[in-house]
């Protein structure tokens, strides 16, 4: 292994594995690890992976940002971020993304985590977003995301306060939604993935498509974008194929069409 390699990529059937790999700085988010989390999102992309599983070497997910990159960073930077364009398209993934989080997950590695799907913690996960104790904000996605997810109040006091949430608090607030020991982290979010792999493919797409658009629009917009997705999922052979499956008591073979 190069030991400029700072994002590691695996595939295990169907599953592709992501690991930030600067365990001697927490995993710490530096220039070269976001280029390269861009880099390995292209081979996913370009790959047959229908999951995507993205978690930290050794006892942490990911600390932040590398806060000596931070120092430096001008106010074009901060007008165009690397780290938010890179965490936008992660959110808008064309396969489901499942954050495995060891340890911290803090500042941008929280925000990292926000931009997956599912989220699975581990009993020592710990969550914070310290950012306005360096005199920034979280600017990755945080004031969105974490208001979608945990709510605007719980949001607000973990920005303005720092408030660090232990995997408990995490689990309590619904920002994992599987809480499990260290041993068992990747292996959950296996599972997790092999279940939705399990899935008609059209009907997954179309489900996270219609609940990413859908919450940002009234109530009627995200009535209609359900209307619409299910018109096209009923013209599916995979909506036939697991009907039938289903009153012959049998595993549905899906073929994503």
């Amino acid at each position: 292994m190069n030991p400029n390699d700072h994002v590691l990529h695996e595939q295990h059937g169907h599953t592709a594995v992501v690991t930030i790999n600067r365990p001697d700085a927490y995993n710490a988010m530096n220039r070269d690890v976001i280029t390269q989390l861009s880099t390995t999102l292209d081979a996913i992309e370009d790959s047959d992976a229908t999951a995507m599983i993205l978690t930290g070497a050794g006892k942490s997910f990911v600390a932040g940002a590398d806060i000596g990159e931070l120092a430096t960073r001008t106010p074009l930077e901060g007008l165009n971020p690397l780290l938010q364009r890179t965490l936008d398209r992660l959110a808008a993934f064309p396969i489901p993304t499942i954050a495995a989080i060891n340890g911290y997950a803090f500042g941008g590695g929280a925000e990292l985590a926000l931009a997956c799907d599912i989220r699975v913690g581990s009993t020592d996960a710990q969550f914070a977003l310290p950012e306005t104790g360096i005199g920034i904000i979280p600017a990755a996605g945080a004031t969105q995301r974490m208001v979608n997810i945990v709510g605007l109040g719980l949001a607000t006091d973990m920005i303005l306060t720092g408030r660090r949430l232990d995997s408990e608090e995490a689990l309590a607030a619904g920002l994992i939604t599987y809480r499990v020991a260290p041993e068992e982290l990747l292996p959950t979010a296996h599972k997790v993935a092999e279940r939705i792999q399990r899935k008609g493919p059209i009907a997954i797409q179309l489900a996270r498509e219609v609940l990413r658009h859908g919450h940002k629009s009234d109530h009627a917009t995200g009535m209609l974008l359900e209307r619409l997705a299910q018109s096209i999922l009923y013209a599916t052979e995979d909506k036939h194929e697991g009907t039938t499956a289903f009153t012959e008591k049998r595993n549905p073979e899906f073929n994503g069409r």
